[in-house]
């Protein structure tokens, strides 16, 4: 078989919304850390908003990327928080995976602190086949070929044969 049709998990994107800047901000980013071990970025603002009282470029929330080994174990954390159950829905027809993880002191290892309080997070799975430098690279720039692109049954294949993870109707 050719090793480019290979499905892969590219990266991992973890984040918390919080939709205000200041003090809950910055323990949803301390608690991003906790739990992936890498130091989170600040999402900000491109619209305005102003029933929510939302300007351009004010913080909103936070997020980690996660590639490689560190992408894949975080992804078995979760999924076991989960019990290693992801409903269908849960998978777009690029062959990503989304799902939400409702409190941080499910992963093994986090206690609960009253200064952080509960934190809830979004986990957003890429999974692609190798030969993307094609959309990267900066001469010649094109779309990946349909026939290359990961379509949703393969993406559910490839997360019950490398996860084993029951998908829920």
């Amino acid at each position: 078989m050719n090793s480019l049709r290979d499905v892969r998990v590219e990266k991992v994107v973890v984040n918390i919304g919080v939709g205000e800047a200041g003090e809950r901000l910055s323990k949803a980013c301390k608690v991003l850390e906790m739990v992936t071990g890498q130091k989170p970025i600040q999402t900000i603002s491109k619209t305005v908003n102003r029933d929510l009282g939302i300007r351009e470029g004010m913080p909103l929330g936070c997020k980690v990327t996660l590639r490689g080994e560190v992408a894949t174990d975080f992804i078995k954390r979760a999924l076991i928080i989960r019990e290693m159950r992801v409903p269908e829905y849960s998978f777009d027809k690029e062959g990503n995976m989304s799902f939400g993880i409702t409190d941080y002191t499910d992963f093994d290892g986090m206690k609960y602190d009253p200064e952080i309080g509960i934190f809830g997070m979004d986990v957003n799975v890429v999974l692609r086949r190798a030969g993307n430098r094609i959309t990267q690279r900066m001469l010649l720039k094109r779309r990946i070929p349909k026939g290359h692109r990961v379509q949703r049954d393969e993406a559910i294949q490839y997360m019950k044969d490398n996860f084993s993870v029951k998908v829920v109707e």
